[in-house]
């Protein structure tokens, strides 16, 4: 991945490619806008999100046993949208946005609050990518 710094504001240029995966990722995994919108404001611990908790706070429309939840997390942690908050003690199982997921969820929020849903041949690049774990 390919980040540098612009002088004119503090936000970070990623290439086009690192942003289309990052946003085929982000539609693909199984969490709203709203988890994403939460995480501007907050950290998010996996107990939110795992279970039933997931659909009670609109962060899933389905419960998510925790396992699940936690492997999607990953995977966006590993795409660079996410990363684990660390508090004193070490790493917590709660998470926040990164300047990428930053930038992708405030691009949705301006254009509405909605986001295209993934199409078939996003859900196998997403699936390709994350099998694979291919740098594209």
């Amino acid at each position: 991945m390919i980040a540098t710094a612009t002088k004119t504001d503090s936000t970070i240029a990623y290439s086009p490619r690192t942003v289309l995966r990052a946003e085929i990722a982000m539609r693909c995994a199984p969490f709203s806008l709203k988890f994403y919108a939460t995480m501007l404001q907050q950290s998010v611990g996996l107990q939110s999100i795992a279970g039933s908790a997931g659909v009670e706070n609109h962060y899933t429309t389905q419960p998510q046993s925790e396992l699940s939840a936690e492997g999607a997390l990953m995977w966006l942690i590993q795409v660079g949208l996410l990363r684990r908050e660390v508090d004193g003690q070490g790493l917590t199982d709660s998470f926040r946005l990164t300047p990428l997921g930053r930038q992708l969820v405030e691009k949705w929020q301006s254009q509405g609050g909605t986001w295209p849903a993934p199409s078939w041949l996003d859900r196998l690049k997403n699936s390709f990518n994350r099998w694979f774990r291919l740098p594209f």
